[in-house]
């Protein structure tokens, strides 16, 4: 393939993949923070960390699935199956993030502030690479991920 026309492709793939990064960056950056927010509120007034994650995630996520699917992703395919697709995704990522709040902060003695707050941008980048190439994808033919 010709100098210029490699540049090209890289340069059209960089915007494709770009844009639904700063857009679910947006998106997940609104949701966390406020997310976050009432985690450290619930904790402190008593609620164990594992309870509220858990309760925070599935309310952050159907949040996040309007959200990423219009405007993140620009997905118009069948609404049900995506569902699904995002709610296997988001099974997935909440017991990545389960396992880290048992195992750093049960196991390992870390303060849960700062493993759930890691968390935060572990699951997203996981659940970013799930959403573009399992969840929300163009044209499934052509995806590459």
């Amino acid at each position: 393939m010709e100098k210029s026309a490699l540049n090209s492709l890289s340069t059209k793939r960089g915007r494709r993949i770009s844009s639904p990064l700063i857009r679910y960056a947006f998106v997940g950056m609104f949701i966390n923070i406020c997310g976050y927010a009432i985690y450290l509120l619930v904790t402190w007034l008593g609620v164990s960390p594992k309870v509220s994650m858990s309760f925070l995630y599935c309310f952050g996520a159907v949040l996040g699935f309007f959200g990423n699917r219009r405007w993140t992703f620009a997905h118009n395919g069948e609404i049900w199956h995506s569902w699904m697709r995002y709610w296997i995704t988001h099974m997935i990522g909440y017991g990545l993030n389960f396992f880290m709040l048992y195992f750093f902060v049960d196991r390992m003695g870390y303060s849960h502030q700062m493993v759930q707050a890691a968390a935060v941008f572990i699951v997203a980048g996981f659940l970013f690479l799930m959403f573009n190439c399992f969840v929300f994808p163009k044209d499934r033919a052509a995806q590459t991920c």
